[in-house]
Order: structure tokens, then C-alpha cells, then sequence
């Protein structure tokens, strides 16, 4: 199984599928390989709150699947230990929002990355960091 194969075979089987809140987003897998994924999703309105633009929770969450696939993709549970955002532009109902992580570091233990997220007309709305813990259990045995 190449890296391709492992990382949807973990992002796509055993997160995805049992993962009711990014279903609910409407998160769509667009490509994934160890330690990158790039996801998008479509805002609806009840993804807004009350200035009429995207809750800033829409972005993160986007951000932390986008995470979530690619450190994980390697083939090691990781788990999130610090993440932040910078919103950069507001998100209106109906853009489609494209999230692309990649891995900055990687250790035995810990993996950062970067995710940014663009908009249908490819203008950066936010800018996210997260740092992983890497445990020793594998995905896939």
C-alpha cells in the first residue's frame, strides 16, 4: 500500500466515516497523502451567526479535520495538543471554503502544521497552526 492508499485508507475508513460532525459540515475529502490533506466544504446558512457571515467555528473546524487527516495519515494516532487561527476575511453563506494542511515538522512524538484556507476565488480567509501528539498505537496493524 502506498502513502496515497494508507492515508485515505485511515482518513476515509476509520475517521471519516464515524466522524458525524464533519459529515455534517458537508467536509469533502478532495486529496490526502502522509501528512497533507486538502478538504473543502460549502457554507450554508446555518453556518452563520449573527453579523450574517460564517461563525469563525466553521473555518477552524474545516482547518482541524484538515489537521486531523494529515497527521494521522502517516499511520500513527495523533491528537491535537495546541491549535490557533487567524480569520483574515469573513466567509458569507454559499462560498466554498478549501483547506490545505502540510506538515511544517515531524518527530517521533510531535508534527506541526499549517493549514490554510481559501475561498471559490482563491483569497486566503484564514490561516491556521496546530501541533500534534504522536501516540505509539497504530491505525492500521
Amino acid at each position: 500500500m502506498n502513502s496515497k492508499e494508507k492515508a485515505y485508507a485511515i482518513a476515509k475508513t476509520l475517521m471519516f466515516d464515524k466522524d458525524a460532525f464533519s459529515q455534517w459540515l458537508g467536509i469533502e475529502i478532495l486529496d490526502l497523502d502522509a501528512g497533507s490533506a486538502l478538504l473543502q466544504l460549502t457554507v450554508r446558512p446555518e453556518m452563520t451567526q449573527g453579523f450574517g457571515i460564517a461563525h469563525g467555528g466553521i473555518t477552524y473546524s474545516l482547518a482541524d479535520s484538515a489537521l486531523a487527516f494529515a497527521s494521522n495519515a502517516h499511520g500513527i494516532k495523533a491528537l491535537s495538543v495546541e491549535t490557533s487561527i487567524s480569520h483574515l476575511l469573513a466567509v458569507q453563506s454559499g462560498d466554498i471554503l478549501t483547506a490545505k494542511a502540510t506538515e511544517e515538522s515531524l518527530s517521533n512524538k510531535f508534527g506541526i502544521y499549517h493549514v490554510k484556507i481559501t475561498n471559490q476565488e482563491d483569497k486566503t480567509v484564514a490561516l491556521f497552526k496546530g501541533t500534534v501528539y504522536r501516540t505509539s498505537k497504530e491505525w492500521l496493524s
